[in-house]
């Protein structure tokens, strides 16, 4: 970091020192004990303005309380079916750690169906991977390299991208924006792999509506990404999905696969949050019900870029039923010809 930087994290520290009860508890939960990495997380995310960082971090500990985020990692998702239908259609989990040591989490963006469970639940199950890595995975991560590790990578299966995605966008825009305002800059890279063409259409119209650091972070690798993604992370790190050069997310073992429940990453969680649920001296199981959380409003760049791939896939969605209107023609000419011999 320059001189500069070092002075707009003194100036907001100064400022986050005043913060009293019932905000200084959560604010603990979110720094984990590495301050100005924190600081400096939400700097960034407000272009280095220490004013509009610490609004912005003061309204994050304020969402937090009020939905009680502090408790989150003692709710588990009940019964295990559920949690299981959730795990099989919000496509997510971790497959290892970088060379660097960063976590790499793996999305199942094209796969993913959102059609098991409420809106609640794939929220709650987002905010819960969220919290645990933020304050199990990362500081058992930095305490064992000796030094701070905050962020991780992501790599982002688009394998069965298609037009019904337009259905799952108002979904995918309240988790987004989640994290854009409670979780910023946690991660350092996202890699795009399994591309189809309907995702290099959006990526197209999508790319200039970006912050330049927002660009800088997203690489479209080439087929499954293996390759590019071994100068990185070891095989065995690598997301089921980038292991061979025909992959997609469906086509894999429950062992191998890192979305699946029976992952080592998602029985972890899992244990973690039922024992959790249960030290907190709870005489009776847990009941179904969905943690509601309460939905931010999404910033203006987020609304602009929803928008725009929602145009988009209805375009191609329009281009696509012309060129079926004109082949069924055809294929009514081509009948009547043979009708006429």
């Amino acid at each position: 970091m320059g001189i500069v930087s070092e002075e707009a994290i003194d100036e907001f520290q100064e400022l986050m020192d005043q913060v009293e009860e019932p905000l200084k508890e959560t604010y603990e939960r979110v720094h984990q004990g590495y301050l100005r990495e924190n600081l400096g997380r939400f700097l960034k995310a407000r272009d280095w303005n220490v004013c509009k960082a610490h609004t912005m971090l003061v309204e994050c500990l304020r969402w937090r309380v009020d939905n009680e985020i502090d408790s989150i990692l003692s709710k588990p998702i009940v019964p295990t079916q559920l949690y299981r239908d959730v795990r099989d259609s919000q496509l997510i989990g971790m497959s290892g750690y970088t060379k660097e040591g960063l976590p790499v989490f793996a999305i199942g963006v094209g796969l993913s169906t959102f059609d098991k469970a409420s809106v609640h639940y794939y929220v709650q199950s987002h905010i819960q991977i969220n919290e645990y890595r933020d304050r199990v995975l990362l500081p058992s991560i930095s305490k064992k390299n000796g030094r701070p590790i905050t962020t991780c990578v992501k790599v982002l299966d688009m394998t069965g991208l298609k037009l019904s995605a337009l259905s799952q966008i108002k979904l995918v825009t309240i988790i987004s924006t989640i994290d854009d305002l409670n979780y910023p800059e946690k991660t350092n890279t996202y890699y795009v792999v399994n591309a189809p063409y309907i995702f290099s259409a959006c990526w197209k119209v999508v790319k200039p509506l970006l912050q330049e650091r927002t660009r800088k972070k997203v690489h479209v690798l080439s087929g499954c990404g293996k390759d590019e993604l071994l100068k990185i992370m070891d095989f065995t790190s690598l997301p089921h999905f980038c292991r061979s050069g025909s992959s997609g997310s469906s086509h894999h073992t429950q062992s191998a696969n890192c979305f699946s429940i029976d992952h080592p990453f998602h029985q972890q969680l899992y244990n973690y949050v039922k024992h959790h649920y249960e030290t907190r001296g709870q005489a009776e199981p847990a009941k179904q019900g969905s943690f509601h959380v309460g939905f931010p409003e999404p910033e203006a760049e987020r609304c602009v870029i929803a928008k725009t791939i929602e145009s988009e896939l209805h375009k191609f969605e329009n281009r696509n039923g012309l060129a079926m209107s004109i082949d069924d023609r055809k294929a009514s000419h081509e009948t009547l010809a043979d009708d006429d011999l």
